[in-house]
């Protein structure tokens, strides 16, 4: 057995963002989980993880003269990262017995602690060629290969665990619904050890003192569902719908509610969201209200700060990366100093779109960012709805850049026909208005964006962003968000002090295209009325506004300040 410790948390994500190089997320929710594990490093809270190997990665985007999306896998050398462990593990999926593997990949915090990420592996050749491929490309296949996949996660994700002998788990945190399976596995375990063969009430309630469930979406396509059929032919087992009001909601499998049935603490990833969730998770067939806090989500400031913004905190906020609420000591760092190293950041974003693009970015224009996985309720086209209304901003108030990034999922043509809008408008904004669609937004170009643009932008329909992240990482950089008022911003915006918000947020009887042109109104008025302005002529609050979002956002909004608040709120015994 390979030593790794004594950890109390397991953490459970279908995917995790843990290395620039290593193509083991699509996004959000696992850059998100890749930030959590680095925080419970630096912190040294003792932490396991469990996730799946993604050989092939999610996609590689590359887009088209006509702006349309096309994706291919992405080869990795797993070999290089990570280590193989010993143990195997079984499982039965179909009735065919599948092998699993876990490789291991450390991440070490900065005083040293390490959170070990076991990655599990079905690539084996005692497995079917379909199942050697369970494992291989994140979020791929159809129904059938998904559960299979949530299977692996949650089931033998428990069983390989268990195989390295660690006693002192007490804690499984499910990052999202797709590790509900575990709570399965846990329930079995309880009833053989005693010496039953199914489990009852009382091994549920024993079970959800032992589980963490964080919700991450108010969308209904990020619940996954599955059919009883499905189930049975998956898992070879009709004995979990006995007990209907654990593992059953509307009629099928839905995983979300298998996780809220299974856990003592449930959160929602922003205050807004905690109370979305709490209305939208109520099952039809019964009137049962589920107890759902929210921990509002961070991101790890060490990692999306520019190495300019970092160079300049090392030399007045020693210790920051230990403690990172010492940003708010940014206010007495001199402006003029703040100001020089986001230029180097922007400068080196310019440098990038140049040999990406060809297309000369301008390093004293007001520059724009929006970069976030494509999909409908995010709005990107919001800014370029009225093309004319924005060069008539451009002639009034001075010249924009806006750069825009962000992958639609393969199945997602709406996500694609944003993308092509947006590429596609880029020439009839030109010359008064430079665009530009940045291909393949991954980890490291997303560290270019968010310090290198001047604003951040964030369009969602409302009340449909859970938290959001990136305006975090902006704020680290001294970059303030221009952004519709839910998630996160509703607890982040100071207006005019932290950043700007625009629209309204609680109308709820607005239809969605009135509701986006009066959203589009109040962008196109807050840019050139307040935004711009402020930038081309009032120089000095311009800086004071970006030295807040780094004392009041920054010092605030991260994953050291969240995992805190895992431990002293979720997590027992640590």
């Amino acid at each position: 057995m390979l030593s790794i410790g004594q950890p109390t948390v397991a953490y459970f994500s279908m995917e995790i963002a843990l290395h620039p190089e290593m193509p083991t997320y699509s996004g959000g929710l696992g850059v998100l989980a890749g930030d959590t594990l680095r925080a419970a490093a630096d912190l040294g809270v003792p932490m396991i993880a469990v996730t799946l190997l993604h050989r092939r990665g999610y996609l590689s985007q590359s887009i088209d003269d006509d702006g349309w999306q096309h994706e291919s896998p992405v080869d990795w050398n797993v070999e290089e990262y990570c280590r193989e462990l010993p143990e195997r593990v079984e499982i039965s999926v179909e009735g065919r017995k599948v092998v699993v593997r876990a490789w291991r990949f450390d991440v070490e915090g900065c005083s040293g602690h390490v959170v070990p990420v076991l990655l599990l592996d079905t690539d084996l050749k005692e497995n079917t060629p379909a199942d050697r491929v369970l494992t291989q490309q994140l979020y791929g296949g159809d129904e059938c290969h998904r559960l299979s996949q949530e299977v692996v996660l949650g089931i033998d994700g428990i069983r390989i665990l268990r195989s390295l002998r660690l006693d002192t788990l007490v804690q499984f945190h499910m990052n999202e619904g797709h590790a509900a399976l575990l709570g399965l596995e846990l329930l079995d375990e309880r009833a053989k050890s005693l010496g039953r063969e199914t489990f009852e009430s009382d091994d549920v309630q024993a079970v959800r003192r032992q589980c963490v469930f964080t919700t991450h979406t108010p969308v209904p396509a990020g619940h996954d569902r599955f059919s009883f059929d499905l189930v049975e032919q998956v898992l070879g087992r009709s004995d979990i719908f006995n007990m209907h009001e654990v593992f059953c909601c509307d009629g099928e499998l839905n995983m979300t509610y298998l996780a809220l049935n299974l856990s003592h603490y449930v959160n929602g990833v922003a205050k807004k969201h905690g109370e979305v969730s709490r209305h939208m998770l109520v099952p039809k067939d019964t009137n049962h209200h589920y107890d759902i806090d929210h921990i509002t989500n961070g991101v790890h400031a060490s990692t999306w700060t520019a190495v300019s913004l970092a160079e300049l905190f090392d030399r007045y906020l020693t210790g920051w990366r230990e403690d990172n609420a010492s940003l708010r000591g940014v206010l007495a760092i001199q402006p003029n100093d703040i100001w020089e190293a986001h230029q180097i950041a922007k400068h080196r974003l310019v440098d990038e779109i140049s040999s990406r693009d060809g297309i000369l970015f301008d390093p004293e224009t007001i520059t724009l960012g929006f970069a976030r996985r494509a999909t409908a309720y995010k709005r990107a086209n919001l800014l370029i709805s009225d093309p004319e209304r924005l060069k008539r901003i451009v002639e009034r108030t001075g010249p924009i850049q806006i750069v825009y990034a962000g992958k639609a999922h393969p199945r997602d043509d709406e996500g694609k026909r944003l993308i092509q809008q947006i590429v596609q408008m880029r020439h009839r904004l030109s010359p008064e208005v430079r665009l530009v669609y940045l291909e393949n937004y991954d980890w490291e170009l997303a560290q270019m964006i968010v310090a290198g643009v001047d604003v951040w932008l964030n369009t969602p329909q409302p009340p449909l962003e859970a938290s959001g992240t990136s305006g975090m990482k902006a704020a680290l950089n001294g970059v303030p968000s221009l952004s519709i008022l839910d998630g996160w911003w509703i607890e982040g915006c100071v207006e005019g002090v932290t950043g700007w918000a625009f629209g309204d947020s609680t109308d709820a009887t607005l239809a969605d295209a009135d509701r986006f042109a009066r959203d589009a109104d109040a962008l196109y008025e807050k840019l050139e009325q307040v935004v711009m302005p402020l930038y081309y002529r009032k120089r000095d609050e311009w800086l004071r506004v970006m030295s807040h979002a780094i004392a009041l956002n920054g010092s605030h909004f991260n994953t050291q300040r969240m995992v805190q608040q895992y431990v002293q709120k979720a997590y027992y015994e640590i």
